[in-house]
């Protein structure tokens, strides 16, 4: 820890410039492996159905469930701010690995899918919100403006990974004919490394957000309130967090029903996420750092329209495995590497003082649109089918592409005269 330390010391000095260069690097990368532990049990939040399932539940227990994850998940993103300014970001992070440890060891060992089970769901929903919430915060601290969009997507590509190693884990313990709750215990023991390093780096990171303060001069407050809210709604920080609501909005809605959808074609619906998964995360960790040196406002543009495409693709064109999983990758792409540009344009659109309250503010969008969306989703697909939820979802995602459109246009007139004159 001292020489992870001492090299963040080193960032204040003007004239170390390659200690400047290093000593985030290697804070950041361990801060990535601990976003990585932390992300595994809420990837096994894709197993609690079959946890219920195995105890004599149905799929109304396992929604109960997950709903009291969604419910805690959301109160902790608004009141992660206010943990962070209490005890540090770092120690939260920390504790939220607790809650995710706690969790998973409850899921393992609470008998029966009542109450016990709820509140299980509730300490998940806890542990997770404080980490999706705060871990974009304290990237924004430690690393420079022009470098945010790159740091957000590698640590995003990081926390994907995880969650889909959570799956994987249920998979390899059925394999070697283990319980499924030797799955949970695993996640138990990862989100518990995960807190052990957070709280390792928690002196680190703060003599980095000290080095750093001078430049980055964002405040050291994370705390919601009206007033910085009403700041954040009035800058042009606005626009990404309605994109990135929507755009949660379209991934919840197209991965919570591909088991449906890949049934109704006579296709096997693990193409999707492999396919989804691996052009998500291999964009956001190889492919970003040089989608976000181009024009944020270009590419958020043509990466929506991406989207838009390939739910066109699954509207019209899948007819075998193989149009499946080019419509898959083509929503990973897009999907992925927008959010990272749009991450990017939170921070860097926001007020200086309100910059952590934006990267809130995303994070809850987020939440509200991969949460909310799939349970109105549900209703319209009892009421009228599949094709009717990929229309609603083609909707959303030519609103968002709409938006991204709108914002490129006056920047290329403005362009265009340029050239003219």
């Amino acid at each position: 820890m001292s020489t992870i330390s001492d090299s963040a010391a080193s960032t204040a000095s003007t004239t170390a410039t390659g200690s400047r260069t290093a000593a985030p690097r290697g804070v950041f990368a361990w801060f990535c492996l601990g976003g990585f532990l932390l992300s595994i049990p809420y990837g096994t939040t894709f197993l609690l159905a079959l946890l219920v399932n195995a105890r004599g539940g149905n799929a109304v227990d396992a929604g109960l469930i997950i709903s009291a994850a969604i419910v805690s998940t959301i109160v902790a993103v608004i009141l992660s701010g206010h943990v962070s300014d209490a005890i540090g970001a770092p120690r939260a992070l920390a504790i939220a690995g607790l809650f995710l440890c706690s969790s998973c060891i409850g899921f393992a060992v609470v008998p029966g899918i009542g109450a016990g089970m709820q509140i299980c769901g509730l300490l998940l929903g806890c542990g997770w919100g404080l980490f999706y919430t705060l871990g974009p915060i304290i990237v924004s601290r430690i690393v420079t403006a022009e470098r945010r969009a790159h740091h957000f997507a590698v640590l995003s590509g990081s926390m994907m990974s995880g969650i889909g190693v959570g799956p994987i884990l249920g998979r390899m313990t059925g394999l070697l004919d283990w319980p499924l709750e030797a799955t949970f215990y695993a996640a138990a023991a990862t989100s518990l490394a995960g807190a052990l390093i957070f709280l390792w780096l928690d002196e680190p990171i703060r003599r980095l957000v000290v080095a750093n303060s001078a430049t980055n001069q964002i405040a050291n407050i994370s705390r919601l309130s009206w007033a910085s809210l009403r700041q954040v709604l009035r800058a042009k920080a606005m626009y990404p967090i309605i994109m990135v609501g929507l755009g949660g909005a379209i991934f919840g809605g197209l991965s919570s029903f591909q088991t449906g959808y890949a049934s109704a074609k006579g296709l096997d619906y693990s193409v999707f996420f492999i396919g989804f998964m691996s052009a998500a995360i291999g964009g956001r960790l190889f492919v970003s750092g040089i989608v976000v040196r181009k024009n944020p406002y270009l590419m958020a543009t043509i990466l929506t329209a991406l989207v838009v495409l390939s739910i066109v693709m699954f509207q019209f064109f899948v007819t075998g495995w193989f149009s499946y999983l080019l419509a898959a990758i083509t929503l990973g792409i897009g999907y992925g590497l927008t959010y990272s540009v749009i991450n990017g344009l939170a921070a860097n659109e926001a007020p200086h003082a309100e910059i952590p309250q934006a990267l809130l503010l995303f994070s809850l969008s987020y939440i509200v649109g991969v949460q909310g969306y799939p349970l109105l989703a549900g209703k319209l697909i009892v009421a009228s089918g599949i094709p009717a939820l990929l229309l609603a979802t083609l909707v959303i995602a030519l609103i968002n592409f709409a938006i991204a459109f709108a914002r490129l246009l006056p920047r290329l007139r403005h362009l265009t005269r340029r050239t003219t004159v």
